[in-house]
C-alpha cells in the first residue's frame, strides 16, 4: 500500500507536529506526503482513542475525519460485549472459531474505518462481513483485519442496502415478503445465495444532509432505517442502531417499531454513542439474563445509562410510574448534592432515580438531587454541601469568604456561568464547586459545596 520511502518517512517522523511536516513536501518527493501526515495523525489520535490499534505495527489510518468519528475502544469494546449478550455468549470467553464455509451471522452494514466490526467481529467469533462504500477505507480494512487477527472478516466494497437486498429472509415463508418491501434484485431470485444464519445486523447511518447540515429525524439520516427496518426484521434476529448522542432517543423510538433496549454511552461524563437494539423476536429470554437479575417482561423498553464503570438501567414503565421527590426549599438538614451523570441527563429518568435512591431534586428542573445521608453509589458526582447562600450582598460575603477560585456549574438558573464568575469575581479551579439553581419556591441560590 506505500513504498519503502514513505514508510521510511512515517517511522522517523512518527511523532512530530503534522503541520511542520506538511512543508517538507518538496524535500521528499518520493513520499506520498498525504498518506504519511494520515498515518502520522492518525496514529497519535489511536494512542488515547485506539491503544490497541496503535500498539501494532503496519495498522493503516484512514483520513482525519473518518479518525475522528470513528468509535473509541471502550465504546467499541461494549458494543461488542452487548453483540455477545444478545447471542447469549458467555461474559468471561469469547465465541468460537467457524469454519469458512459457515454462514455469515454478522454483518455491518456502513462499515467506515471498520473500528465497531473489528471488536464485534473479534468477540463474536463468527463468519462476519464488513460493508463499505469507499475503496481506499475497504482497502485499509482488509490490511488492519489481518494485522488484528480477525480470520473470518470478509470485507466487501459495496452498497450496504445493496448487500442487504442480497440476504435471504431467514423463514422461508417470509420470501414472498420482498415484493411488499420494493426490494428489486438484478439477477433472478434462484440464482441468490440463501442465508439463513444472519444474526446480527450493524447499522451506523450518516446524520447529516448533502449540505453537511446536522439532521435531527431518524428519517432524514442516510440510510433511512425506517424504511430498511421491515427488511432487516426479516433477515437478522437483531438489528444495532449506532445514532448521534444529540438526536433525541424518545423521537427515534417513535419513528421505529421493535425498539427493546437503549444504551446511552459517555465517556468521561461526554455522551458519546446513542445505541437502539431492535428485535421482531420474543426477548424475554434476553431480559431475563440481564446484568441485574430481574425478570422483565417482554416488550418492555429498558433503557441502558453508561458512563464508563457507572451503569444504571430501568424500564420505560418504571418512568412511567415513578414520580420525582422535590426537596423543601429550606434544605433542612441536607447535607449532600448530586450531578447525575451525562448519561443519565440524556435519558430523563429522575424519577426512577430518585426513588431507588432516596434522593430528592432540588426542584423539577434543576436535575441537582440532595439527600441526608450519603449516597456512595450515586451513578454521578457526588459533593458535600458546605453551605447554601442566597444572592443578599452579605450572606454572599460571609459565605464566600476565603475562597478565590472555584468550579462553577449553573442548573436551571437565569445567568451563564461566565456571568456569574464575573459578578462572584472568583476564579477558575480549585477544590470548591458551586451549583448555581433554582429551588421549589423559585429562589435563587447557591450550593457551595467539596468533593466528597
Amino acid at each position: 500500500m506505500m513504498n519503502q520511502a514513505t514508510q521510511d518517512f512515517i517511522r522517523q517522523y512518527q511523532d512530530d507536529d503534522v503541520r511542520q511536516l506538511a512543508f517538507l513536501g518538496s524535500k521528499y518527493p518520493e513520499v506520498d506526503m498525504p498518506f504519511a501526515l494520515d498515518q502520522i495523525r492518525g496514529r497519535k489520535m489511536a494512542r488515547v482513542k485506539l491503544p490497541r490499534w496503535a500498539s501494532l505495527e503496519g495498522i493503516i489510518y484512514p483520513p482525519h475525519i473518518s479518525m475522528e468519528q470513528c468509535s473509541s475502544e471502550s465504546t467499541a469494546l461494549y458494543k461488542a460485549e452487548l453483540a455477545a449478550r444478545l447471542l447469549g455468549l458467555p461474559a468471561s470467553s469469547s465465541g468460537t472459531e467457524m469454519k469458512a464455509e459457515n454462514e455469515i451471522e454478522f454483518v455491518d452494514l456502513t462499515g467506515g474505518f471498520g473500528v465497531d466490526f473489528s471488536y464485534i467481529a473479534a468477540r463474536l467469533g463468527v463468519k462476519s462481513m464488513y460493508v463499505e462504500r469507499q475503496a481506499h477505507l475497504c482497502e485499509a480494512a482488509k490490511e488492519n483485519f489481518g494485522r488484528l487477527g480477525l480470520k473470518n472478516a470478509i470485507v466487501k466494497n459495496g452498497d450496504g442496502i445493496e448487500v442487504l437486498h442480497s440476504f435471504h429472509p431467514k423463514k422461508k415463508d417470509a420470501a414472498s415478503d420482498d415484493d411488499s418491501l420494493g426490494i428489486t434484485y438484478d439477477q433472478p431470485r434462484s440464482l441468490l445465495k440463501t442465508n439463513l444464519g444472519l444474526k446480527i445486523i450493524f447499522i451506523d447511518p450518516a446524520r447529516r444532509d448533502d449540505a453537511g447540515n446536522k439532521v435531527v429525524s431518524l428519517k432524514d439520516c442516510t440510510p433511512d432505517v425506517t424504511v430498511l427496518q421491515e427488511e432487516m426484521f426479516l433477515k437478522a434476529d437483531y438489528v444495532i442502531i449506532k445514532l448521534s448522542p444529540m438526536l433525541d432517543w424518545h423521537r427515534a423510538i417513535s419513528e421505529l417499531s421493535h425498539v427493546r433496549e437503549v444504551h446511552i454511552i459517555s465517556v468521561n461524563n461526554e455522551c458519546k454513542e446513542l445505541l437502539l437494539v431492535l428485535s421482531a423476536r420474543n426477548m424475554g429470554e434476553m431480559e431475563a439474563s440481564s446484568a441485574d437479575g430481574e425478570v422483565k417482561h417482554a416488550g418492555n423498553l429498558r433503557i441502558y445509562c453508561i458512563n464508563d464503570a457507572q451503569s444504571f438501567v430501568c424500564d420505560e414503565l418504571d418512568m412511567e410510574s415513578s414520580q420525582v421527590k422535590i426537596a423543601p426549599s429550606t434544605l433542612e438538614e441536607m447535607l449532600y448534592l448530586y450531578e447525575p451523570n451525562a448519561s443519565l441527563m440524556k435519558a430523563g429518568c429522575f424519577g426512577v432515580l430518585s426513588g431507588r435512591y432516596d434522593a430528592r431534586m432540588l426542584s423539577k428542573n434543576s436535575h441537582l438531587f440532595v439527600s441526608r445521608e450519603p449516597i456512595a453509589v450515586f451513578p454521578g458526582r457526588s459533593f458535600r454541601i458546605i453551605a447554601v447562600s442566597s444572592f443578599n450582598k452579605k450572606e454572599l460575603k460571609r459565605h464566600l469568604s476565603g475562597i478565590t477560585k472555584a468550579n462553577i456549574a449553573t442548573r436551571n438558573f437565569p445567568l451563564s456561568v461566565a456571568e456569574l464568575r464575573k459578578r462572584l469575581k472568583l476564579k477558575d479551579g480549585g477544590e470548591t464547586y458551586i451549583f448555581a439553581t433554582t429551588l421549589s419556591d423559585e429562589s435563587h441560590v447557591l450550593m457551595i459545596t467539596e468533593k466528597k
